[in-house]
């Protein structure tokens, strides 16, 4: 079973540096845990996806890397409900 990550805050870089370390660790951006800056978890080859409707309240469409889903709130539901979660939140 994989850890869920769940960052809501632009300081969230303890929970991106957990998920470095975690091979099959997927990491929800949640709030305003858009800000942040995935680069460094894309690159280690990890899953991370983004609340579309807040990065969409937040201006951010453009800015988001396009490695990063976008989800509804109902699928942050399904991934809770299937994985182990680690709360940033």
């Amino acid at each position: 079973m994989a850890n869920l990550y769940l960052i809501d805050r632009p300081f969230g870089e303890n929970g991106l540096n957990l998920a470095l370390g975690d091979a099959g660790a997927i990491v929800v951006l949640i709030q305003d845990g858009v800000y942040l800056d995935p680069t460094p978890i894309l690159q280690a080859g990890r899953t991370v996806v983004a609340i579309k409707d807040d990065v969409a309240k937040r201006g951010l469409e453009s800015r988001v890397a396009p490695a990063v889903r976008r989800i509804e709130y109902g699928e942050v539901v399904d991934l809770i409900l299937a994985h182990k979660v680690v709360n940033f939140a």
